[in-house]
């Protein structure tokens, strides 16, 4: 909201939490994720979800992954004709593990423009005014082009795709490969190390995307390779934090409280377990991230399997 503001937009912001909503129209400011910065004086809080959307040029959903299909199905009946929906949500529709973007067509047919804004972009940096860059990818060319020009502006900058597969995978599976580098580290296993889950992940993505129809120079661009890199490698990741307390031999539950927001690689790795199966796809650290978050088990004997594969091609 506040990048669509200084980028010359007049953002309406609505929010599910009327408790949430009631503290930033008191402080301005959402001091529980974004403490010190404070929302322009021209962003409007509405705290109503039918007259934001009715009043709204174009949507942008903001929530985690698992309550996106609510949240289109709830707007649906208000939504205008040709008007647009985009997200910046990064995971699966939990129990199918499609992509957002089928259940949003599946809800809204071929007409309505759809996009995902997704790459590698902390909130806290983008409201500091720090250089960002993600993409806009969606099928509706014009729609993109729209969304990312109210985005980009400043020190951030919006690019367009018309790759909404290769995308959303980059954006979904890198929260899975960031809580196994999370976890790499936290088991204190060194540099090395880290750079080899992250170049084999992206191996994994690669081999994934290859079978449902990503391009490759997608999953090598931000939404793969720059998202991956951030997310297994910045402090402020959640999915990084929750892997690096994992190897510190904190239980889920533990690590899960002391972070306190929603881990989106957690519901994503068991989507993503699935849908390598159901493809036949081999993805071996995804596999041993699963296990750990699913079945219990522990991370040193995951590493132990890892180690004790055969000898390949890399390119195998």
């Amino acid at each position: 909201a506040m990048q669509l503001d200084r980028a010359g937009s007049v953002p309406i912001l609505w929010d599910w939490d009327a408790a949430h909503m009631e503290a930033l129209r008191l402080a301005r400011c959402n001091e529980k994720f974004l403490p010190g910065h404070r929302l322009p004086d021209s962003l409007v809080l509405e705290p109503d979800l039918e007259s934001a959307v009715r009043a709204a040029d174009e949507i942008l959903i903001v929530v985690p992954s698992h309550a996106f299909v609510s949240v289109i199905t709830q707007i649906g009946p208000w939504l205008k004709p040709g008007q647009g929906i985009a997200w910046a949500c990064k995971g699966l529709e939990p129990g199918t593990g499609q992509f957002l973007h089928e259940p949003a067509r599946r809800l809204f047919g071929d007409s309505r423009p759809l996009a995902v804004v997704t790459g590698p972009s902390f909130a806290v940096e983008v409201a500091a005014r720090l250089p960002t860059a993600v993409t806009v990818a969606g099928t509706d060319p014009a729609f993109c082009a729209r969304i990312a020009r109210l985005l980009h502006g400043g020190s951030f900058r919006a690019y367009t795709s018309d790759d909404i597969v290769g995308a959303e995978l980059g954006g979904s599976l890198k929260n899975v490969l960031a809580i196994a580098t999370g976890i790499c580290d936290g088991m204190g296993l060194g540099d090395n190390a880290r750079a080899a889950l992250i170049t084999r992940g992206l191996a994994e993505m690669m081999r994934l995307g290859r079978i449902l129809g990503a391009r490759e120079q997608t999953l090598m661009g931000l939404t793969g390779m720059g998202d991956l890199v951030l997310t297994c490698t910045g402090n402020l990741s959640r999915n990084r934090r929750l892997g690096l307390a994992l190897g510190a031999g904190r239980s889920l539950e533990q690590a899960l409280a002391e972070i306190g927001q929603v881990v989106e690689g957690v519901k994503t790795a068991a989507e993503v377990w699935r849908l390598a199966r159901r493809h036949g796809v081999e993805m071996p650290i995804s596999e041993q991230v699963y296990g750990i978050l699913h079945l219990g088990r522990d991370p040193h004997e995951c590493l132990r399997d890892l180690l004790s594969r055969e000898q390949k091609h890399e390119d195998a």
